[in-house]
C-alpha cells in the first residue's frame, strides 16, 4: 500500500503546550481587554419635571390665591359691620331695659316638719314691679316671662308675667302671683330655718328669664335671651291671714342681655 502524502497543518505548534489565540478578523491586532464602566451611587439621576408637577403648582398656587381673597373680603365684612354699629349707637344711644321691684306681699310662710313625713313648705307671694324702657329709638318686645323667688338656695315660689310690649320712654306696670309647694330636704330645710330666724328679715331674690326682640327704626333684631335679676330684698313671716310686707328699699335689679344677630326688615 503507497504511502499518503502529508498536508501542513492550519494550526501552528504551540511550544508552550497551551491553544493559541484566535487571530483578529481582516488582520487586525488583538484588542486589550474591556475597561467596566464605574458606578457612581451619589451621582443624581436625571429626570425631567413632568406636567403632572407644573400643573399641581398652579393649583397650588390658584388655592393660596383663593384663601387669600376670601380672608379679605372677611376682614372688609367685620370691618364694615363695625363702622355700623358704631354709626348705629352714635345715633341712637341704645340702653338696657330697666326693672324694679315696688311691692313684694307674703301671704303664706308655711314650713311644717313631722317625724313620719319629709318637712313641707307652702308658700304665696303677690309681686309687684315695673318695667321701663329709657330708649328714644328702641321698642322691647317681651315673650311672657317665668318668674321664681329664691331665699338663698330655696326656691320659695313660681308664677309667671304675661307677654309685653315696652314702647319708646315708657314705663310698664306688672303683676304676678308666686306660690309654691314642695317638700324640703335636709340642706334646704337647715338653709331655709337659719334665714327665718334673722332679725331683718329672711333675703328674697327675685329671678325672672324670657326672650325679647328688638326693633329700631326699620331694624329688628332675633329674640334673644334675657335674665333678670331682684336681690336686696327682705321679707318676714306673715302673722295670721295678715300679709307681711317684705322691705324693697335696698333691692337693685340686675339685666343680662346679649344682642347677637341682627336682620334688617323693611
Amino acid at each position: 500500500m503507497a504511502d499518503q502524502p502529508s498536508f501542513p497543518t492550519s494550526k501552528p505548534a504551540n511550544t508552550n503546550g497551551t491553544a493559541a489565540a484566535p487571530a483578529a478578523p481582516n488582520g487586525s491586532a488583538n484588542p486589550g481587554p474591556v475597561k467596566s464602566q464605574l458606578y457612581n451611587p451619589n451621582r443624581q439621576v436625571y429626570r425631567p419635571q413632568s406636567y403632572h408637577r407644573r400643573r399641581r403648582s398652579h393649583c397650588r398656587f390658584s388655592c393660596c390665591c383663593c384663601c387669600f381673597w376670601s380672608i379679605l373680603l372677611l376682614l372688609a365684612l367685620l370691618l364694615l359691620a363695625a363702622i355700623v354699629g358704631a354709626a348705629l349707637y352714635v345715633l341712637y344711644r341704645p340702653h338696657r331695659p330697666q326693672f324694679s321691684i315696688t311691692n313684694l306681699r307674703i301671704a303664706r310662710m308655711n314650713l311644717t316638719t313631722s317625724p313620719d313625713s319629709p318637712p313641707h313648705l307652702t308658700t304665696l307671694l303677690n309681686l309687684t314691679l315695673i318695667a321701663k324702657n329709657p330708649n328714644n329709638h328702641l321698642v322691647f318686645f317681651y315673650d311672657p316671662f317665668s318668674v321664681t323667688a329664691y331665699s338663698d338656695t330655696v326656691a320659695i315660689g313660681n308664677g309667671t308675667l304675661t307677654a309685653f310690649t315696652s314702647n319708646q320712654n315708657n314705663q310698664t306696670s306688672l303683676r304676678a302671683v308666686l306660690s309654691d309647694a314642695q317638700d324640703l330636704d335636709t340642706d334646704e330645710l337647715t338653709s331655709l330655718r337659719s334665714n327665718l330666724k334673722k332679725k331683718k328679715g329672711f333675703p328674697v331674690m327675685i329671678q325672672m328669664d324670657t326672650k325679647v326682640k328688638l326693633k329700631m327704626e326699620w331694624l329688628k333684631s332675633k329674640k334673644v335671651g334675657i335674665r333678670v335679676e331682684c336681690d336686696g330684698i327682705r321679707g318676714t313671716v306673715p302673722s295670721g291671714k295678715t300679709p307681711s310686707v317684705a322691705s324693697v328699699t335696698d333691692s337693685e335689679c340686675k339685666v343680662d342681655l346679649r344682642i347677637k344677630i341682627w336682620k334688617f326688615s323693611f
